[in-house]
């Protein structure tokens, strides 16, 4: 499986957010707040992944409390809010690493990801991404985002380190 060997070099994986660790719905409370559903897998998956030593970075094109805190609860300390560019943004990240895009890899669902997506050396999305993102990645998670798709690809990295 050409997905696996790629997966087995990663040592940096990103995730996009909306979509992605959620399930793409925007649900604001009625002071403005935005609120979001994340599933209690994918954050285990991160969790797992950090523990094996594979760097875990989030980029979000949106600002939300909800992610800030999520990400401090599962120890993610890569976390980029508001970023419009994010092959940019993880390129800085990855140079700050001492990484390089061959060994990064990134999980996005919709068409503003294909230029992070297309620049790492694994690129996955979820079984309800965009069409044009799902024929361009390595991998699709048969899972939908927010719903396990993220905890199928950390299942993935964790099983290519062991082949």
């Amino acid at each position: 499986m050409r997905a696996l060997a790629k997966a087995a070099r990663v040592r940096v994986m990103g995730f996009d957010v909306d979509g992605v660790l959620t399930d793409g719905g925007l649900v604001f409370g009625p002071e403005g707040d935005q609120l979001k559903i994340f599933s209690s897998q994918d954050g285990h998956g991160l969790k797992l992944l950090s523990a094996a030593g594979i760097t875990v970075t989030v980029i979000s094109g949106r600002r939300s409390a909800a992610l800030a805190e999520r990400a401090r609860n599962l120890g993610v300390t890569h976390l980029h809010m508001g970023i419009e560019d994010k092959r940019a943004c993880y390129a800085g990240l990855l140079a700050t690493l001492g990484a390089s895009f061959e060994t990064a890899g990134y999980m996005g669902d919709d068409v503003v990801d294909l230029d992070v997506l297309r620049a790492c050396g694994f690129s996955a999305t979820v079984a309800d991404g965009h069409a044009e993102v799902r024929r361009q990645v390595d991998y699709v998670a048969r899972q939908p985002g927010g719903r396990g798709a993220v905890r199928e690809v950390c299942d993935l990295l964790l099983a290519a380190r062991r082949t």
